[in-house]
């Protein structure tokens, strides 16, 4: 193959955007480690230089409460102490970031703290607690009642990915799971529109499952790839295409669903994804 050659106004702009980007970035890696919170100052070290693990999992420890689940304002929005579902979401997000195992104590308790504060009845997590209201909290996690029917899946179908992810054999633990991702597929196959936090969940949830998908398809009846493609419509449905209104507010935007160039919807958007 012939090499293609770049001509000197070409390589001076190429060797610009990359000094651009080195700069942006060592700016904002000075800005993290100056002013972010000491978690984040050990998730950004793991992610882009030799941060360890053990970094992470130890400034993790400081959110978790004695009952395994999380608080303490992991979740920046709400600064309630005690532990909720959606703290514990959050919490697990950075577990799966640093790919912590099932035998971290860490992880054990954060099992048992969702076995015991699953729901039976409506087959999910509260979302919304009614403590929230006693602390500083974003509008959105004021708790009312019948709050639930606004949030739905958001968060439980990543927490119930989590206990099928890190479930090692526990009984428990794959029975709420898998009882618990029977009924979230059969919602998400009857929608048809959803927003996109709760699509970001979905989205997430597929990738944790992957690994069970022959399972997966036994007890819901759908392929991995039919409710992927299912998500993805939604998704493509969901964002704005008017990109004058991007600027307006909280749109639902491409790459708020696109992790990367081989993504699905790269193609079904074109030059959108580009735009953002």
């Amino acid at each position: 193959m012939v090499p293609k050659l770049v001509c000197c106004s070409e390589r001076e702009e190429l060797i610009m955007e990359t000094k651009i980007y080195k700069d942006a970035f060592n700016q904002a890696t000075a800005f993290i480690m100056d002013n972010a919170r000491v978690l984040e100052r050990a998730r950004f070290p793991f992610e882009f230089y030799n941060g360890t693990k053990e970094d992470v999992l130890y400034q993790l420890e400081a959110y978790q409460n004695d009952d395994g689940g999380f608080g303490h304002g992991i979740e920046p929005d709400c600064w309630l102490p005690s532990s909720s579902p959606m703290a514990t979401w959050a919490a697990g997000q950075v577990l799966i970031e640093i790919g912590a195992d099932s035998n971290e104590p860490i992880v054990k308790a954060m099992i048992e703290y969702l076995i015991n504060t699953y729901d039976h009845a409506t087959g999910m997590w509260d979302s919304v607690l009614p403590e929230n209201n006693d602390y500083p909290h974003a509008p959105w996690w004021h708790w009312y009642e019948g709050v639930q029917e606004q949030w739905i899946y958001n968060s439980s179908v990543e927490l119930v990915a989590f206990l099928i992810h890190w479930s090692s054999g526990n009984i428990n633990a794959e029975r709420i799971g898998w009882n618990t991702i029977e009924k979230a597929v059969s919602y998400l196959m009857s929608k048809d529109e959803m927003d996109k936090h709760e699509l970001n969940n979905f989205q997430k949830f597929i990738k944790l499952i992957k690994p069970d998908q022959d399972i997966f398809k036994q007890k819901t009846k759908y392929s991995l790839s039919e409710v992927s493609n299912k998500i993805l419509d939604l998704a493509e449905q969901c964002i704005d295409r008017d990109v004058s209104a991007w600027i307006e507010g909280y749109k639902p935007l491409p790459l708020d669903f696109i992790e990367g160039s081989d993504h699905p919807l790269c193609e079904r958007l074109g030059s959108l994804v580009q735009q953002n």
